[in-house]
């Protein structure tokens, strides 16, 4: 049994203010196989102070210095694949060869384009040619709370920390409990980047207990939230007060629509794509569409 109590706050291994033990199941065998602890309120808000005190020196970090860091992420990401595979292959049940091709290969992807999309994107610049005196300067939103979910993990993971890191955000991550050892090797993998203490930390819980916490704390600035539809109406509550800007991914799958001049093999590939991963993605396209003209074909 993997034991992985232990939650990663302002650039250390920290153990939780108090024991809230929670087995992870593989659904492979429907037998547990590790044991994480479920933060509680002091581990949200130790977590939470960290990312507001390294936000003012990340955020002022030049860009060109926090996009050689995620350059570096992606360098000690590739070298611990193999673990990250194996561990999302145990605790979300992706067969082994998925798990090294699809399921690790989607970090490394989403990180070498958020690395092109800073290089080009211009953070300081002049309001337009007749104002050039006048700038538009895109500064960090700030404390970021990124709350994943367990079917795509280091998809979802590196979608929400690469963005993050390149603004000049600090951030708090929540991965889903259902599978959280490859979050937990990820924060390994930031920690030997060399990432500044603070900018990073994470800390597992659920849904009501760490995920509420921070989708209300005076101190968070932006939820970043994947997952169902129930519980994004229920972040944009709870954060309406203390106006956080909130960014939702829910539920719903998208719709496959084939037309009269699709190829032969249009079926099949809307098919294969709804049963990737067992059917377990965002954009599994559940509902086939087809023009009248060649249904029953």
């Amino acid at each position: 049994m993997i034991e992985k109590r232990e939650f990663y706050i302002n650039g250390q291994w920290a153990a939780p203010a108090a024991s809230n033990d929670f087995e992870v199941v593989n659904p492979s065998t429907e037998e547990p196989c590790a044991v994480i602890s479920l933060g509680s309120e002091a581990d949200t808000n130790a977590a939470v102070a960290a990312a507001k005190a390294a936000l003012p020196g990340w955020m002022n970090t030049p860009v060109e210095e926090r996009i050689a860091l995620v350059e570096k992420l992606v360098d000690v990401y590739e070298a611990r694949a193999e673990d990250l595979a194996q561990a999302m292959s145990l605790e979300m049940g992706a067969p082994i060869d998925m798990a090294r091709t699809s399921q690790a290969g989607a970090g490394s992807w989403h990180l070498r384009n958020f690395i092109t999309a800073a290089k080009e994107f211009p953070f300081d610049g002049p309001l337009n040619d007749r104002s050039p005196n006048d700038r538009i300067i895109h500064e960090a939103v700030g404390v970021c709370a990124l709350i994943t979910p367990w079917n795509w993990p280091m998809n979802q993971v590196t979608l929400k920390v690469g963005a993050a890191a390149v603004a000049g955000c600090t951030m708090v991550l929540k991965p889903s409990e259902q599978s959280p050892l490859n979050a937990m090797i990820f924060a390994e993998l930031m920690d030997e980047a060399g990432f500044p203490a603070g900018v990073f930390n994470l800390v597992n819980g659920d849904g009501p207990g760490v995920g509420s916490q921070l989708t209300t704390h005076p101190d968070v600035d932006m939820i970043s939230f994947t997952g169902s539809t129930r519980a994004g109406i229920a972040i944009t509550q709870a954060a309406a007060p203390t106006l956080k800007k909130v960014d939702l991914e829910l539920g719903g799958k998208g719709a496959n629509v084939i037309f009269e001049d699709a190829d032969e093999k249009a079926v099949k590939r809307g098919v294969l794509h709804m049963m990737q991963n067992t059917g377990q993605s965002c954009n599994a396209p559940s509902r086939m569409l087809v023009q009248n003209s060649i249904y029953d074909r």
